[in-house]
């Protein structure tokens, strides 16, 4: 037989050499193929008949498209263990969740790829990390309800695509997030939802800066990981969430432990300050007690906001009454409790008054410490001043019956009754009081508001050797002292010295030689304090004797004394008011001269003509008669008591705490 010719075609074969056998296979095992006419070429090299050819290219399709899902299950698997894995290593929700989206970016291939959290209170997206975006507007991008891909994709719970976001017409759009999208430069966009326990927790994206058409094996890839970032995000979440509970139930249980061991201290306060009552303590006992619970300084302020006990070596004798101090005890007045200092005064942050009823006793400053005052501490501190109440008001009641005690010796030893004095030597006695002490008779005026203050300070003044107390509405003070004016400063300096007592008055009589003289002493000061209350000096510390003749003639009215000035020489007055002369110091000198006007002129450095004018002058105030002897005794009077309470008054000034 000859050669078969070019032109004649091969007969159709049924069977296939191995070389075309292991070329398919390789060409399977590569998975999608790159060039999707390969098959269909190799078996038409081959000459196999129409069946055979069909049947061999769609089981090596099959075979392609098994293993390129194998491959892609492959990848899936490993980005859930990688997932798995981070899980276990990462504590940070943030940073676990910027791994993931990178991990999707890296398997997508896709330009840029991001991960959008829902907050289903508000229903809006927000952009929580991404992976290959560059524009900052972006990067904090976010949605709000029904507006976009991304509500469109948590309102279905499914996949959602385009090829081109611009062009797409089903769903609302934004100005912001257009303008946003369009600054990253995105033209295809595919998302999924993020779903786990039926929640929807947010939408993956991945997208692309030239048009792409998402294959549904794309699609799919995104959802499968999209499931595995679901879970692996519920999982953190639910792991923070177990963390944040557990740190919670530290805290609560770091707080109890603290509450219990503050009540433990609250109770052991109480118990000590409840023994310091019984056993007869005092303010000190509460204040070291306080301090040493509190591990804070503590000073208690009697009334006057003076230094009534302290835990450190605090003297008694300062007082703290800053305006922070006074406004916050003011305010706790009002609510009986705690009240910070506003702004804290040097080393005292808390203050607290105590309070009997509506009546302030004092009040509690607090300093700064390592102990912090909760709840239980500050009511532990109003529990403490509670105490400093029922204190005070014991101590008070036993002063009171003392003083009591005292203040009927003192009534007795001042009364004008000689009966009330009979039996006066053996009572002091049994007072502890020599009755040979007793000798200068001192009475102080003051506003009736600080009398009770100005008894109490008084009452210290004149202990242990003397007497205080109230006598006709009158604090009087009986002293040892001998030396009347020396007395009268040393009571009103110490008064003024212990209380918030501005404006003192102190009168002290000539000493007395026995305790019979004691009733007319008392009389002379309170007809002194009277008339010099009556000129209107209120701060001052003065001997009777000095007031002696005027006591005398006022004494009975205290209140004509400045009717008697203003009657005798008021038109002197007042015309060196209105025109500001002076003749009534002209006045006063011609009367200290026994109206003698050549004396007046010497003594004034003046010409003796100038006094006359000046006589003639005061002659037309006060009229022709004022020079009769008579007129001019009253007029005298009335110049000397002027001269007198303006001396009084430019010597004496209201004298301040230290």
């Amino acid at each position: 037989m000859g050669a078969p010719r070019d032109t004649e075609r091969a007969a159709p074969r049924a069977d296939i050499p191995v070389t075309a056998v292991l070329t398919l296979l390789d060409l399977a095992a590569k998975g999608p193929p790159d060039e999707p006419d390969a098959v269909t070429d190799l078996l038409l090299t081959e000459h196999l008949d129409t069946a055979t050819a069909t049947q061999v290219g769609r089981r090596v399709r099959e075979f392609q498209g098994a293993m390129a899902r194998s491959h892609r299950r492959g990848q899936e698997l490993a980005a859930l263990f990688s997932s798995a894995r981070e899980l276990a290593e990462l504590h940070d929700v943030d940073l676990l969740i910027t791994r993931l989206v990178r991990r999707a970016h890296d398997l997508a291939g896709t330009d840029v790829t991001y991960l959008s959290e829902f907050d289903e209170t508000t229903h809006e997206l927000r952009v929580r990390s991404t992976a290959g975006a560059v524009a900052p507007s972006f990067q904090k991008l976010r949605v709000p309800p029904h507006i976009g891909l991304a509500s469109k994709i948590v309102e279905s719970r499914a996949p959602q695509w385009t090829s081109r976001y611009e062009h797409l017409r089903d769903v609302p759009h934004d100005d912001s997030i257009d303008n946003a999208v369009r600054a990253e430069g995105l033209v295809s966009i595919a998302g999924v939802p993020l779903i786990a326990g039926g929640r929807v927790l947010g939408v993956l994206f991945a997208a692309n800066r030239a048009e792409h058409t998402f294959s549904p094996e794309e699609v799919s890839l995104l959802s499968a990981f999209a499931d595995n970032v679901a879970v692996v995000l519920q999982s953190a979440r639910l792991l923070t969430q177990a963390r944040d509970a557990a740190a919670e139930t530290q805290r609560a249980y770091d707080a109890l432990a603290d509450h219990v061991e503050a009540m433990e201290r609250a109770s052991r306060v109480h118990e000590e300050l409840t023994a310091a009552v019984l056993r007869g303590g005092g303010a000190a006992d509460v204040a070291r007690t306080l301090e040493a619970a509190l591990e804070r300084p503590v000073v208690i302020l009697d009334e006057t906001y003076a230094v009534l006990a302290a835990s450190d070596d605090r003297s008694t004798a300062s007082v703290i009454d800053p305006p922070a101090v006074r406004a916050a005890i003011t305010d706790s007045l009002r609510s009986g409790r705690c009240t910070p200092l506003d702004p804290p005064t040097g080393e005292f942050h808390t203050a607290v008054a105590v309070l009997a009823g509506e009546m302030m006793l004092g009040g509690l400053l607090i300093g700064d410490g390592t102990v912090e005052l909760g709840a239980v501490e500050q009511r532990t501190i109003e529990r403490a001043a509670q105490i400093t109440a029922l204190l005070t008001l014991k101590q008070d009641a036993v002063l009171h019956a003392e003083d009591h005690v005292r203040g009927e010796l003192l009534g007795d030893l001042v009364s004008p009754d000689a009966r009330r004095r009979a039996s006066l030597p053996a009572r002091l006695r049994a007072r502890r009081l020599r009755p040979e002490d007793l000798r200068t008779v001192v009475i102080t005026v003051v506003a009736p508001e600080q009398r009770r203050a100005a008894l109490r300070a008084t009452q210290t003044v004149a202990a242990p050797s003397g007497l205080a107390g109230e006598v006709d509405g009158v604090v009087t003070l009986v002293v040892p002292e001998s030396d009347p004016q020396r007395a009268a400063t040393a009571v009103r300096d110490r008064l003024c010295a212990a209380t918030e007592v501005g404006a003192v008055l102190t009168v002290a009589a000539p000493p007395a030689e026995s305790l019979d003289e004691l009733s007319a002493r008392f009389t002379t000061a309170r007809d002194c304090g009277r008339v010099l209350t009556a000129l209107g000096i209120e701060a001052a510390a003065v001997a009777a004797d000095a007031y002696l003749p005027y006591t005398t003639l006022f004494a009975h009215d205290p209140t004509s004394v400045r009717q008697f000035i203003d009657r005798t020489i008021g038109p002197v007055r007042r015309w060196d008011a209105e025109r500001g002369t002076d003749l009534l110091a002209t006045l006063h000198r011609f009367v200290d001269c026994n109206a003698s006007p050549a004396r007046t002129a010497r003594l004034m450095g003046v010409h003796s003509n100038t006094v006359l004018q000046r006589l003639d002058r005061i002659t037309q105030l006060l009229g022709d008669t004022w020079r009769d002897p008579e007129s001019f005794f009253r007029v005298s009077v009335a110049v000397r008591l002027h001269t007198l309470s303006e001396a009084l008054r430019s010597s004496s000034h209201p004298l301040r705490r230290p």
